[in-house]
């Protein structure tokens, strides 16, 4: 079952269908993971009953935090705002299906760290928000 889910992980690194910029867009945020370089922007577009419309990610980084950053974007579309402030650490990881290391734990979360930044209308990304 892991092949699976690393066969995903591959595809959505190199055929992302959530990459590119919303302009206009009602949220914004981005950061960078230090350790690796990873590098992960989002932007969202919210309906008047505070629902995601539209979302996208921009970035570079390894094939984790981009097929992460995919991955995460398609779950959020028609969620309130409320309902991504609530998603966890461990949300993300059962979408993208298998174990990582600390390391590579670091790129997978950089998405959600940055969408809960944006969507908390921070000035900083803390990794207090994907614990």
């Amino acid at each position: 079952m892991e092949d699976l889910y690393r066969e995903i992980i591959i595809d959505r690194y190199k055929n992302p269908q959530y990459r590119g910029h919303l302009d206009p867009h009602d949220i914004s945020f981005e950061d960078d993971n230090p350790l690796c370089g990873d590098h992960i922007e989002v932007t969202l577009r919210v309906d008047a009953e505070g629902r995601v419309s539209e979302a996208r990610f921009d970035g570079k980084g390894c094939a984790i935090s981009q097929a992460s950053a995919d991955l995460l974007i398609e779950s959020i579309i028609g969620k309130s705002l409320e309902e991504v402030k609530k998603m966890t650490k461990q949300d993300l990881l059962d979408l993208l299906g298998i174990e990582l290391g600390p390391v590579r734990l670091k790129c997978a979360l950089l998405s959600l760290k940055v969408l809960k930044a944006g969507v908390y209308g921070l000035g900083e990304a803390s990794d207090e928000l994907v614990e």
